[in-house]
């Protein structure tokens, strides 16, 4: 496997910000169960990527990486599996911006712990960044601290989904340095996947019966925020650092409002705007090449 990108990095991480950045607007459009868009997001990605994997000899290759790594994939799986129950949960009782904001809320002790244990070091750009996209991140949450009721508990599972994600992030950036791409956010995907069915009957959500839009939306949540938001990120965390990669996708807030904006028609406050701003001038100057 070479170790050099067929495409920039830079470029796939704002493919990949794009992507998932309609993940909220699809997901608000569901009437579905967030267990069961959780569910279906996984059982379609896993089936998208299972002839790549097939075909790339995934099977043999997992045999080879050994019980001890294949348990760690599992685990990955299972941190991915909450991430979008509570994440998605948490799209039902507060706003897009506060639920995406929150969720992102991951950098801080991702670049900390990569620092640390994946000796991924911190520069002192890298760090300026990070702390200014999270003086962004609070400028935004300010507008909502005092709405109380589902409000803050739509917050505080967001902030579960994002201590989820950045341990989800921080396993990327730990695998992706030996397994090819395939190899390993199928078996991820698949884990999560029958996590999240598990969770499904445990809730008594029902696993069929849907609408044929139903459908169709938790195909789409699956290709688009899914294969080109987290799998091509999974992509370039084998040639990027977990802290730049997270703090990247902070550009998720500022995507996501705007698409609630116009789709959604919720209205971003001064605090979206100004916050918005600021963590944009962090995400730039964190993932400006760095050498």
């Amino acid at each position: 496997m070479s170790d050099s990108p067929r495409f920039p990095p830079n470029l796939a991480m704002l493919v990949s910000i794009a992507a998932v950045s309609t993940a909220s607007i699809l997901i608000r459009w569901s009437n579905a169960p967030a267990v069961i868009i959780a569910m279906y997001r996984m059982v379609f990605s896993v089936l998208m990527l299972l002839p790549f994997f097939i075909w790339n000899g995934g099977i043999g290759k997992l045999y080879k990486v050994g019980t001890r790594n294949l348990l760690g994939l599992i685990g990955v799986g299972v941190v991915l599996a909450i991430h979008f129950a509570s994440w998605i949960t948490s799209l039902g009782l507060t706003s897009v911006a506060s639920s995406v904001i929150f969720v992102h809320i991951d950098p801080l002790f991702v670049a900390v712990i990569s620092h640390y244990f994946l000796k991924d070091r911190i520069t002192r750009r890298v760090l300026a960044g990070i702390l200014i996209s999270l003086v962004g991140v609070s400028i935004v949450t300010l507008g909502d601290a005092s709405s109380g009721g589902s409000n803050l508990t739509g917050d505080l599972l967001a902030l579960v989904g994002g201590v989820m994600l950045g341990i989800y992030i921080l396993g990327g950036r730990h695998f992706r340095g030996y397994l090819d791409l395939t190899t390993y956010v199928t078996p991820v995907y698949a884990s999560a996947a029958v996590v999240l069915f598990l969770m499904s009957l445990a809730t008594g959500a029902p696993l069929t019966g849907y609408p044929t839009q139903e459908y169709i939306l938790f195909l789409v949540i699956a290709l688009v925020p899914m294969i080109f938001g987290h799998t091509l990120y999974n992509w370039a965390l084998k040639y990027v650092t977990a802290p730049v990669v997270s703090v990247s996708l902070l550009g998720e807030p500022i995507g996501a409002s705007i698409l609630a904006f116009f789709l959604l028609n919720e209205t971003p406050n001064t605090h979206v705007i100004l916050g918005g701003v600021v963590t944009m001038v962090g995400i730039l100057l964190s993932s400006y090449k760095n050498d």
